[in-house]
Order: structure tokens, then sequence, then C-alpha cells
């Protein structure tokens, strides 16, 4: 495993840590993480913040290139709402920890030019898969499925 997945499944653990879920992401630009995140909705009573959400926003505004030069590492397949931010801040790569618990929408990024390098990694898997039996309505409410 490489270190920035790494950092993406320290930042899932710090959420479930936090009673939150297990997803976690971080933003790369130039071999170097600039801005990394967890879910925190429950934690903070958001309706956006999505582990790759959390860690655009604590990347803080950047230039539009910067963006254009970054690598998004997350351990969750993105949804509808981090893939419409992946999109629009021209992110051209992610790296998606696994999508057998969710599959997120992969053929809009890759429709739209996003290079993705989906691990099926087994520690990403076994956190969301644990969370989702443990906690099947609260998982239902983040993906909108309730």
């Amino acid at each position: 495993m490489d270190t920035f997945m790494r950092a993406a499944i320290d930042e899932a653990r710090a959420g479930l840590a936090e009673g939150g879920i297990p997803i976690g992401a971080v933003l790369v630009h130039e071999g170097r993480i600039i801005g990394r995140g967890h879910n925190r909705r429950v934690q903070q009573g958001s309706a956006i913040r999505h582990g790759e959400m959390d860690a655009l926003e604590n990347a803080g505004r950047l230039p539009a290139r910067v963006y254009r030069e970054s690598v998004l590492y997350t351990t969750l397949s993105p949804c509808a709402m981090c893939s419409g931010a992946i999109l629009l801040y021209g992110i051209p790569r992610v790296v998606i920890g696994e999508n057998q618990t969710f599959l997120g929408e992969e053929d809009l990024l890759r429709g739209r030019g996003v290079v993705l390098d989906v691990r099926q990694d087994e520690t990403c898997i076994a956190l969301m898969r644990d969370f989702i039996a443990a906690h099947p309505g609260l998982w239902n409410e983040d993906i909108g499925a309730t």
C-alpha cells in the first residue's frame, strides 16, 4: 500500500473514532499531501462533509492549475456530489480504495476523462463492511438512500 492511500485510511479511521462514517481522502499535489479529510457529516451535523469534500475544504482555496495537477486518494468510490467536485475542479486522477461496498459515479468520471485507479484494498473494504453492518440506517442516510 502506498503512503497516500495509507493516509486516506488513517483519515477514515479517525472519522470512525469520532463516531462518524469511515471514509477518508487526501489531495496530493507534486508528491505532497495538500489537503486531508474524512467524512464529518455526523460530527458536524453537515449535509455535505463527505471525505472528499472535507479534504478539498481543508486544502483551502487553490489556483485552478493546482487542482488540474493533483491526485485525489479516497477510500471509497466517490458519490455524485464528490464526483461533481472532482469534475468542477478538474482533478485528473482519482485513486479509489474500493468500490465493492458502494459504486459511485465512476462511469461519469471516466466519461469526462478522469483516470481512475481502483485498488480493492482489503482494509478499505473491511472498514466499510463492518460499518454498514453495524449502522445501516446511518449509512443509508449518508448516501441519500433514506
